[in-house]
């Protein structure tokens, strides 16, 4: 029939394109309700994947009915499941007492289950349908499927957050599931009354795939999927935390799939040949000791993660079945890409205090890549004998382990010298470029090259107690920088650090310095409010600002992370609390909720340190956020803003916020000179607001003159709501 791929690739694009819409957007929705915890959205990405993992087993059971029954079926779930619309978040709040293991899923599923379903089932089932219609090879349209699910994940922040609100939002998307039906329709009406075509594909196409096939299909989606969410998680914890840069890793592994489903075999032909290389490019970078070049790096492993992918993703289209087996193809390779997002989402951070995810599966995409000859002529002479083949290999495995000891100072009494360290590493690279062709020895050398590199210190940290502590929230770790400093790091952001001299360690230090905004309120409290001055601190880190406590002031912490309570209370990691409030009030989960269920006028000051870090919890900046605060605040309260950021500026969504809100704003951007580095403080940004313009006052009074300035405000810039936030207007780029 004429026009009939068009009609299914535009049918397929259009289900993709919604699927991955939606997927930003509830989120978005449940930002306020659920809060900003990342295991809250760990367990939103098992129901996304669970669902999907649904809609393809669902279209693997219509399979089995003839193409016109399948379409009437599907075509009536279609319209069953329009009665959810318009698409958005059912009524009612978590329960206090309930797991939100177990009330996100149930809210997600309530909300979006039925649509998500239906919708996930289009890539499979219509590729089904087109091979029913006899108009060619079903599997290219795959690539036309993960292209449309590509526009959709750069859509959502790119056009659709920063234009519409959260209502229009939904009536789009709404719009768009009613247009999908029609294409649907249009594409069922291509099928032919008979299935001849189908059997004789089913007669042709022999025994169905065996389990070992199987097994490698599963294997080949697993692997790529898990490392597109390791890298996301590497990149932000140890290279730099970028806001939206989870876009990248995503979008590119949607995009690979286009090109390794795509009949079109040269692309993949010539990076099949460079993957090795490609691989070996990114262990060097797989334990990174300091980052000089975020961004070269960055998009150096977001190249090794595309290159991977498209690879393995490649070697699945060559490995897939007759078109008779497509749904049974489609749903193997679902379970293994969920297999993939348990072990990097759940998995992992429960046996792992660093992202050692991502080196270990770089080493088994190391042994899945595809079967090719020796890179070089002395490689392909080596091999070339069976015999010799098992004890070379075994050699250069042994050979391997020993260099990266030696690399490492793990063999020697005295760390090794450079020119011991790079002739470890010249070795086992030449070893590896030998061994390509030979999948168990070119991993193994892979591993031990990572290891090499930094890998067997990253160890030793991981098994040194209190070191390395990882949650759901990040990894963080506590060391010491020369002889009287300690600090504490998530990645590539300071969160604490503590002064060691003798005498000096209740100095608060980094962001929270004497002059830094904080300091200045948290120094005067008393003469503002009293000997009884009622103070909250949302966010507590390293437990700095405790030590800006006075007799007779009643303080409370708010803290997300019970592994940061835990950090902060270990005088072994950090001594703020235990010599300064060893029984601090501390209140677990996320703060916006906690203080919503709080009594109003609790608070004389709110300080508000969510910010320091890259990537912001957009919910705690919104217009609602804001009269939350106030509630909790006494009518002449202060509160204050941590907003220092290397990638967003926040000055507008606070100055717009103030405006909205009726507050008095006044900022404070400390910059120490070179006495007050030494005394370890650093450079900070601070706001201040209060609906009392005399307590603003008597707060710039009390710190001198000249040290608060006006907070600037952008023309035209809009208050964040719960209904609508976007940062591209405020990302500001810096390498």
């Amino acid at each position: 029939m004429t026009g009939t791929r068009p009609r299914f690739v535009l049918t397929i694009c259009a289900g993709s394109f919604l699927l991955f819409l939606v997927q930003p957007m509830i989120a978005r929705m449940a930002l306020p309700r659920l809060g900003g915890a990342p295991a809250v959205w760990n367990s939103a990405m098992l129901v996304f994947q669970a669902l999907l993992l649904a809609g393809y087993a669902y279209a693997h059971w219509l399979s089995r009915f003839p193409a016109r029954r399948q379409a009437l079926i599907h075509l009536g779930l279609f319209l069953l499941s329009a009665i959810f619309l318009p698409i958005g978040l059912v009524a009612g709040a978590p329960p206090a007492d309930v797991n939100p293991a177990l009330w996100v899923p149930w809210l997600l599923g309530m909300s979006i289950g039925p649509l998500f379903f239906i919708v996930a089932a289009q890539a499979p089932l219509l590729q089904r349908w087109f091979t029913a219609t006899g108009a060619g090879d079903p599997y290219p349209l795959y690539a036309a499927s993960n292209l449309g699910s590509f526009v959709g994940l750069l859509a959502y922040p790119l056009l659709v957050e920063p234009l519409l609100s959260l209502k229009l939002q939904s009536i789009g998307w709404s719009l768009g599931y009613g247009l999908l039906f029609f294409l649907v329709y249009l594409s069922a009406r291509c099928l032919p009354a008979e299935d001849a075509l189908l059997e004789r594909d089913i007669a042709a196409a022999g025994p169905p795939p065996d389990w070992p096939t199987m097994l490698h299909w599963m294997a080949l989606a697993a692997v790529p999927s898990g490392l597109m969410l390791a890298t996301s998680l590497y990149l932000t914890t140890d290279i730099v935390a970028m806001p939206l840069l989870w876009v990248l890793p995503l979008g590119l592994y949607l995009l690979s799939f286009s090109i390794g489903f795509s009949t079109r075999r040269g692309p993949v032909n010539m990076l099949t040949l460079l993957a090795p290389l490609v691989l070996l490019i990114g262990a060097c970078t797989a334990f990174p000791s300091g980052v000089r070049f975020p961004i070269v790096i960055s998009v150096g492993i977001l190249s090794v993660l595309f290159v991977v992918a498209i690879v393995l993703h490649g070697l699945l289209y060559d490995r897939r079945p007759s078109p008779a087996y497509l749904t049974r193809f489609y749903l193997i390779m679902s379970f293994g890409g969920m297999l993939g997002g348990l072990f990097c989402a759940l998995l992992a951070p429960l046996i792992f205090n660093w992202t050692f995810e991502y080196p270990i599966l770089l080493a088994a995409a190391a042994l899945l890549l595809p079967q090719r000859a020796a890179l070089l002529k002395g490689g392909a002479q080596l091999w070339a004998d069976p015999g010799r083949r098992v004890w070379a290999a075994g050699a250069m495995l042994v050979m391997g382990l020993v260099l990266s000891l030696l690399g490492a100072g793990l063999l020697t009494p005295e760390p090794p010298s450079d020119l011991v360290k790079a002739a470890c590493f010249v070795l086992i690279i030449a070893m590896a470029l030998l061994a390509i062709g030979q999948r168990i020895a070119f991993a193994g050398l892979a591993l031990y090259l990572m290891l090499c590199l930094g890998g067997w210190e990253k160890l030793a940290q991981a098994v040194t107690p209190g070191m390395l502590t990882r949650s759901y929230f990040g990894v963080y770790g506590v060391t010491n920088k020369g002889v009287d400093q300690r600090i504490l790091f998530h990645g590539t952001t300071l969160h604490g650090m503590q002064n060691l001299r003798p005498g000096h360690e209740r100095d608060p230090t980094s962001y929270y310095a004497p002059k830094s905004g904080v300091g200045l309120l948290l120094r005067h409290a008393g003469d503002m409010f009293g000997a009884s001055a009622r103070v909250g601190v949302v966010g507590l880190g390293a437990g700095t600002l405790a030590c800006y406590k006075q007799a007779g002031q009643a303080w409370r912490f708010y803290e997300i992370d019970p592994d940061m309570v835990a950090i902060a209370r270990n005088p072994q990691d950090f001594s703020f609390l235990s010599r300064c409030q060893p029984n601090a009030d501390v209140a677990l989960g996320d703060a916006r909720m906690v203080l919503a269920g709080e009594p109003a006028n609790g608070a004389d000051i709110l300080v508000i340190d969510a910010f320091s870090s890259d990537s912001i919890p957009m919910h705690l900046l919104t217009r609602e956020a804001m009269a939350i605060y106030g509630r909790r605040l006494a009518p002449d309260g202060v509160l204050m803003i941590h907003i220092s950021n290397r990638y967003l500026d926040l000055r507008p969504v606070i100055a717009a916020a103030a405006r909205n809100g009726g507050w008095q704003a006044r900022l404070r951007d400390y910059r120490p000179d070179e006495r007050d580095k030494a005394l370890l403080f650093t450079g900070s940004v601070w706001v201040a607001l209060s609906r009392d313009r005399a307590r603003i006052a008597q707060l710039e009074r009390l710190s001198g003159a000249g040290l608060w300035t006006e907070l600037p405000a952008r023309p035209g810039f809009s208050p964040w709501t719960d209904d609508h936030a976007s940062i591209l207007p405020i990302l500001k780029f810096k390498l």
